[in-house]
């Protein structure tokens, strides 16, 4: 059995089940904070690594600003992640979270330091499985028109913070419906994304995804590597609004989120989806195949 790994800022590695949050950090008080999860793979040199830390660690410092939040220097929350992974077994697939909090409520309240730590984690067996089988989800309503976020900067539209209680409830309501997830309806009717996913979907040799600016969902860092790359497999990419009846037409629709990978809609509210051909191809071009674990 592998066990969890924990290395806080100024301390290193310390036991996993050490405590690290202050009663009053603001992160769990009032959820005001940041995190980003990483899928680690092996690096090619019998260790393993965060896939697209680079991209990741940038929405972060997108994210932090937002929410006005001074994270550590970049290079501290590198080596954060690099000393995590560090630990971390290479024949063994794993999750890498990295959090950041706005810290004690005292000290926040004159400037003070964010409290930040990494973990990682073995993947979940349903993870494991939404990636294998494919996923049926039910569409819910998130309660506003599409483009609410982009005029309410106070939404945080497009900032993943700490506040996912929404997120969580989301699915966990799904889940009591006997569905795998939750896809996002916009009041006016739009697919926009899942609680912890982005939507991609095929139109004959287009990859598409719902456009952030407009909608102010969150910007998915492995779909955004799949659409900035799409030439690679002989596709185009577009960024486009979309029902969930136009969802059911399409020639392979997916979610994707940086640990699970590429899981396939294989039902939308009942209605069986046909299995797409090119999913394979895809986990394949993200490298969530043929991992070896």
């Amino acid at each position: 059995m592998v066990q969890p790994v924990l290395v806080v800022q100024g301390r290193g590695v310390v036991p996993a089940d050490t405590p690290v949050l202050r009663a009053d950090d603001l992160g769990v008080l009032r959820g005001d904070g940041v995190f980003e999860t990483m899928h680690v793979r092996p690096d090619g040199r019998g260790g393993t690594a965060p896939w697209l830390l680079d991209e990741h660690l940038a929405r972060m410092a997108r994210s932090a600003a937002r929410m006005e939040l001074a994270l550590p220097a970049e290079d501290a929350l590198r080596e954060l992640a690099a000393l995590a992974c560090a630990q971390w077994p290479a024949h063994v697939e794993g999750a890498l979270r990295l959090v950041c909090t706005r810290g004690a409520e005292a000290a926040a309240a004159t400037g003070g330091p964010v409290t930040c730590f990494a973990t990682v984690n073995p993947i979940g067996a349903a993870t494991l499985a939404a990636r294998r089988d494919g996923i049926s989800v039910a569409t819910i309503s998130l309660g506003y028109p599409a483009g609410a976020r982009t005029a309410a900067p106070w939404l945080l539209g497009g900032v993943k913070s700490l506040s996912y209680a929404i997120n969580m409830a989301s699915q966990r309501w799904v889940l009591a419906q006997g569905v795998d997830d939750a896809l996002w309806v916009s009041e006016d009717g739009y697919a926009l994304e899942g609680p912890t996913s982005t939507l991609v979907w095929r139109t004959g040799d287009v990859l598409n995804t719902v456009p952030v600016e407009s909608t102010g969902i969150l910007p998915g860092t492995t779909a955004r590597h799949l659409l900035d790359n799409a030439a690679d497999l002989g596709l185009s990419a577009a960024e486009r609004m979309v029902t969930p009846a136009g969802l059911a037409a399409a020639d392979g629709v997916w979610l994707l989120s940086s640990v699970r990978g590429v899981a396939e809609l294989r039902a939308i509210d009942g209605t069986a989806l046909p299995a797409s051909p090119h999913t394979e191809k895809l986990r394949g071009y993200l490298g969530f195949t043929n991992l070896g674990y």
